[in-house]
């Protein structure tokens, strides 16, 4: 029994591997995830993916979810997986998983382009989990907002409440679209 124990949870991490890789994710988040080896996790990514898996390190500063952009994403992220930990018995990288896949279904729904990888989004998970960053809830808008834990709560306005000075004025994947003053001025759209 304790075989066929051992290749069901072996078959069960394997199809980890393979969505994840799917996903986008590198090869440091399947070594974390799964307890295969590395050379079978090797073997498996070049097999799924068609190359060899991206060198280097991971991301790893918190400054990169700081940003205004990719704050809206992460916190988009972030509250789909704190609403499926909450409503759901998944282990970890499937919460992470599971959630990932629904911030993509909600980018695309939007038309935007996800700023956001799988493996940052696990990544922003292990910081909230070691307290390095956490939610914070917006006074204007009361949206959860990804922050450093220090912030202080009272006062704290999200970015898109109170966006940056040259918001929307790029086109680069993920800007939003913020209406000309002619649209404004005409009634057809709403600034609230």
């Amino acid at each position: 029994m304790a075989r066929t124990k051992s290749i069901l949870t072996e078959a069960r991490q394997i199809e980890r591997a393979v969505t994840l890789i799917h996903l986008g994710a590198r090869l440091q988040v399947l070594e974390s995830e799964t307890d295969l080896s590395y050379e079978r996790l090797l073997r498996l990514y070049k097999e799924v993916s068609g190359k060899s898996p991206s060198k280097g390190q991971l991301p790893f500063s918190t400054d990169w979810f700081m940003t205004w952009q990719p704050n809206i994403h992460a916190s988009l992220f972030l509250n789909i997986h704190e609403y499926l930990n909450k409503t759901s018995e998944m282990e970890d990288i499937d919460a992470v998983i599971k959630a990932y896949q629904l911030y993509l279904e909600q980018t695309a729904a939007q038309g935007l382009e996800p700023l956001l990888s799988v493996t940052r989004a696990w990544r922003l998970v292990k910081f909230v989990d070691n307290g390095m960053l956490t939610m914070t809830k917006c006074t204007h808008c009361g949206g959860h907002y990804v922050t450093h834990p220090h912030e202080i709560a009272r006062h704290y306005v999200c970015g898109l409440c109170n966006p940056p000075a040259r918001a929307g004025k790029g086109r680069q994947a993920g800007a939003l679209q913020m209406p000309s003053a002619a649209e404004r001025d005409s009634g057809l759209v709403s600034t609230h």
